[in-house]
Formats: structure tokens, C-alpha cells, sequence
């Protein structure tokens, strides 16, 4: 028997969470509004005491897996690796799928985020791109070429 039902989001932590809103928002997410979570709800699942966080919840046009986003008033950020390279354990990137797969990089490129190296095509089903957004997140967009 398997445990899990769905799956319902996934969580950054980042330093700044208006930057990091305002590009998720300019690919194209709907920004929930900001929150704070503090007390002992908080404090008991993240193994912490005295933690405060913002969270702002950002969803896809028309539902589905959600993305949090998290910055911590208290404690303090730790450092984390915003150039680590696509093959460094732990999360790397977030996915999704777009329209036009130009159109994105650059729009990301007029905000200064790059491509981490090129726009590849597979099998001439997708085309794919990482970007290296904000506080080096990897943003993995692709564009599905042979559309049924």
C-alpha cells in the first residue's frame, strides 16, 4: 500500500522573496498573497525554535503542483551553493512547461537571468532550456514541439 496521495508542492527557501516572486510571476505564475507562519506549529516541523518565515504560494494558470516560496526573518539564512551545477546532489531545479521556449529565455535574459548552457532538442519531442534564476535557482523550461 503507498502513502501518498498526490503531490501537492514544492518549497524553496530563498534570501528575497519579492525578487524571487516577481520572476516566477513573470513566466508566467499566479502569486498568492504573502504570509507570515511563526509559533509552535512551525518550530515543531522544522526542528527549530523561535523560527518565523514568509511563504507566498505560487500556482500554475489553472492549477496544479504548487511552488512555496520561503524566506526565514529568524533564524538567520544559511548559505546555500547559487552556482551549483546541474549534477550536485540535492534538488537542482524546478520544471515546467511552456509555449514558446524563445519567447521565455528571453524574457529571462531582459531580466539578466541566463541559460545555464544551451537550448537542446530531444528526440523532436522537446525543446528544453535551463535558466539560472534568481539566487541561482535552475528553472528547466520546455517546449513540447510535436504536439499531437
Amino acid at each position: 500500500m503507498g502513502f501518498v496521495q498526490r503531490f501537492d508542492h514544492i518549497g524553496i527557501t530563498v534570501s528575497d522573496i519579492d525578487a524571487v516572486t516577481a520572476f516566477f510571476v513573470g513566466l508566467g505564475l499566479e502569486a498568492g498573497g504573502k504570509m507570515t507562519v511563526e509559533g509552535e506549529f512551525l518550530d515543531t516541523v522544522i526542528g527549530m525554535t523561535g523560527a518565523a518565515t514568509e511563504i507566498v504560494m505560487l500556482n500554475v494558470p489553472g492549477g496544479g503542483t504548487t511552488l512555496e516560496l520561503s524566506s526565514f526573518a529568524r533564524p538567520q539564512h544559511l548559505p546555500g551553493s547559487p552556482a551549483a551545477p546541474a549534477n550536485e546532489l540535492g534538488l537542482r531545479n524546478v520544471a515546467f512547461e511552456v509555449q514558446d521556449l524563445h519567447a521565455a529565455v528571453e524574457h529571462a535574459a531582459a531580466a539578466g537571468y541566463g541559460l545555464v548552457g544551451g537550448i537542446g532538442e530531444y528526440e523532436g519531442m522537446w525543446r528544453m532550456a535551463y535558466i539560472r534564476g534568481p539566487e541561482g535557482i535552475i528553472v528547466s523550461l520546455a517546449e513540447r514541439i510535436d504536439k499531437p
